[in-house]
């Protein structure tokens, strides 16, 4: 079996040993805790303004949040104890305690005072510095995770309002599915779910380079309200209307690769194409399968990440 990455350890494990060790319990007859797990789906943005710095140095936004059907997969078991651990399928290139996952984890467990730790196994699969809310997605999992694993009966609003604290993508991903967001990314609309139109395919990919979030601010000036509130009177259901994404104002300057990307999906027959949050990942729509698995396979060496998906209805 494939290795299992614990970097409280900081040692590789075999997956069966992690496994063994439930077995070996129930057969001493001390407990069973069952294993519960969480898709973390990644998100994209159909559009994304930015309207205005802030006094307290963050800027409000006006964006449409999307989940697509790819992402992360998040797995827990009740640590009788009272610790957290968290394992990986490949090693991370940050601490555990840095971690929204294990974040999460630590507020509801100080919040609710909840005397019972938590095992986790997460599987990564998106890519880091995308623009696709990995982080967030693992953390919107945690918190539906554990709300279900230590009983706390907690409704998607209320996780929704302590992921705030975490991360401005959080309370979206608690639910996910398609939402109207302004503010930070906190105040949101849901809207009815979207769905691609019969055939049409969505193709994601991350090219060999990330974008720091706060480099992609530093050099984007705020547009003011007027293209928001325009695009929050179109038909954006319909998919056919505009897809816009201020960031890219002051990422393609700065990332070549980037530019490169949106460009080769567009010659390749894509119908829109966009970068995705503040990069570096674009994404495309295509007509059929066949031409968004054909541009995929042509990518190359040109992406470190890529998937072919359609969009995910939410929770």
């Amino acid at each position: 079996m494939g290795g299992l990455w614990s970097q409280n350890r900081g040692e590789k494990e075999e997956m069966y040993i992690f496994m063994f060790s439930f077995v070996e319990k129930k057969a001493e007859n001390k407990y069973f805790w069952p294993m519960f797990k969480e898709f973390a789906p990644a998100k994209i943005n159909l559009f994304l303004d930015i309207l205005r710095k802030r006094e307290d140095g963050y800027h409000d936004l006006g964006t449409f949040f999307q989940t697509i059907n790819v992402g992360d997969t998040l797995q827990g078991s009740v640590e009788p104890n009272g610790d957290i651990t968290l394992c990986y399928n490949h090693p991370q290139e940050y601490p555990v305690t840095s971690d929204l996952v294990y974040k999460a984890a630590k507020l509801l467990q100080d919040k609710f005072q909840v005397k019972q730790g938590v095992s986790f196994y997460l599987e990564k699969q998106l890519p880091l510095g995308a623009g696709l809310g990995g982080g967030s997605a693992d953390c919107a999992a945690a918190l539906r995770l554990l709300n279900k694993l230590w009983n706390l009966n907690l409704s998607f609003e209320s996780l929704a309002s302590l992921g705030a604290s975490l991360g401005a993508d959080v309370p979206f991903l608690v639910r996910g599915g398609s939402a109207l967001a302004e503010g930070i990314g906190e105040k949101l609309t849901p809207m009815d779910s979207l769905a691609l139109p019969k055939g049409v395919t969505l193709l994601v990919a991350t090219p060999q380079c990330a974008v720091p979030t706060k480099m992609a601010y530093a050099g984007c000036i705020p547009s003011g309200n007027a293209r928001w509130e325009t695009y929050k009177r179109s038909n954006y259901a319909a998919l056919s209307g505009e897809f816009y994404n201020k960031f890219e104002e002051s990422v393609f300057p700065q990332f070549p690769l980037i530019v490169e990307m949106k460009s080769f999906f567009l010659a390749r027959g894509a119908t829109q194409a966009l970068m995705s949050g503040s990069g570096a990942s674009v994404f495309a729509l295509f007509e059929s399968e066949a031409m968004a698995v054909s541009a995929q396979q042509s990518l190359g060496e040109k992406a470190r990440w890529s998937a072919v998906t359609q969009f995910f209805a939410g929770f």
